[in-house]
């Protein structure tokens, strides 16, 4: 068993880490609420922009929408979006395995390439031959210092550029999607070229009146849309570290907790356990004079 120095030592030491815990758990937390206002407010937009988008790409032939454009997959680009630090438990780990797994597996024979916006994925990736480079995306590539919806700008509009110029022929964005502060789901989500959306009948075949006309709504609207939808992964995945790194520090907080109640128990035993030797002593050397 360990003297009472070493434990107290490890007390001291346990319950520091437990202070320094809890207050990233609070810290978290106050950074959560912002955040979850944020995807809040921009989820049920950016959902029926996307809904809109769809339908209207299904009324549209290939020369009034480049985006729609559907080519053999000879090359794709990957978008992994972590955050920029760790302590939040398998939110990162999440995505690069979700990555991982589309460029070895689901596109390994489409010359996969990996942009990675978030310094976790980057660290990963930047040795490697997947990693790809863009000079005006890299600027803005570490988006979560200054996460706005101007650099968000520029990244979807060179995504745009290199899926029009052919460079990609597909796009995927890989993030985390917040369901609530305990709850992340990933996802993968094709943003190039866009999805029409599924005609059931007839009826539903998007007879849309343009105004001002039809080639203004395609110029300014299907790009805002695709804008919309990179930012909304971001905000999501923003809102998720928050919430993934508050719900760790939260359970390290309370094993922190469990451990040094564990330690205190020992404690409390290894010096009563020195106050009986030392009494038995004392009987023991009294006995020994009596004698």
């Amino acid at each position: 068993m360990a003297n009472l120095k070493e434990i107290r030592n490890r007390i001291t030491s346990v319950s520091s880490t437990m202070q320094i815990t809890s207050a990233m758990k609070m810290v978290s937390a106050a950074k959560l609420k912002r955040a979850q206002d944020a995807i809040t407010q921009m989820k049920p937009y950016a959902e029926k922009l996307q809904e809109i988008l769809g339908n209207l790409s299904a009324t549209l032939d290939l020369s009034e929408n480049a985006y729609s454009e559907v080519r053999e997959t000879k090359n794709v680009l990957i978008v992994g979006i972590t955050s920029n630090r760790g302590l939040c438990g398998g939110f990162n780990n999440n995505v690069i395995k979700r990555v991982n797994q589309l460029v070895n597996e689901e596109y390994k024979d489409a010359n996969p390439k990996v942009l990675c916006l978030g310094k976790k994925i980057k660290d990963l990736y930047k040795k490697t031959d997947n990693y790809f480079i863009n000079e005006t995306i890299a600027p803005v590539e570490d988006i979560f210092a200054d996460l706005t919806f101007e650099n968000n700008a520029i990244i979807a509009e060179n995504l745009m550029n290199l899926f029009v110029s052919k460079e990609f022929d597909k796009v995927v964005v890989v993030y985390n999607s917040f369901i609530n502060a305990a709850s992340q789901v990933v996802k993968a989500e094709q943003l190039l070229p866009i999805i029409p959306a599924v005609q059931e009948d007839a009826q539903g075949s998007g007879d849309y009146i343009f105004e001002p006309g039809k080639s203004e709504i395609v110029e300014d609207l299907i790009p805002k849309s695709l804008k919309v939808q990179l930012f909304k992964g971001l905000l999501d995945s923003h809102a998720s570290e928050h919430g993934a790194r508050m719900t760790a520090m939260h359970k390290a907080t309370d094993n922190a907790d469990e451990l040094r109640r564990n330690l205190t128990l020992s404690y409390n035993k290894a010096r009563q356990a020195a106050i009986t030797n030392e009494i038995l002593e004392i009987v023991g050397g009294a006995e020994a004079l009596n004698g």
